[in-house]
């Protein structure tokens, strides 16, 4: 399944999110072992500027929404206390998106 959140990014914290982003990418086999721990596959991360404000754009294709939620939250990887935290800091509300199209061959 794919999950995409799009959020909106904290006055101040588009650097910070950046630097901490492309660290992440640099710490490849880390972040492969946080997938296998949470079911992941692929995750991507898009910055746009909107002219009144940063919005991320997350996209990630997992197995079970839940069960890579929960492994998240318990993970004592370093990476993933690293990365709750940046997100926690950098990235604030839902901003508006209509989906407009959503077609899945298993469902």
């Amino acid at each position: 399944m794919v999950r995409v959140s799009i959020r909106r990014v904290r006055d101040g914290q588009v650097e910070r999110l950046r630097v901490w982003l492309r660290e992440a990418n640099a710490r490849r086999d880390e972040v492969l072992q946080t997938f296998a721990q949470e079911g992941v596959r692929h995750e991507q991360a898009y910055l746009l500027d909107t002219g009144s404000g940063h919005v991320l754009v997350y996209a990630i294709e997992l197995e079970d929404e839940e069960k890579a939620r929960a492994a998240f939250a318990a993970s004592t990887l370093p990476i993933d206390a690293q990365h709750r935290e940046v997100m926690d800091a950098a990235v604030g509300e839902p901003a508006d998106a209509e989906l407009l199209y959503d077609v899945n061959v298993d469902e």
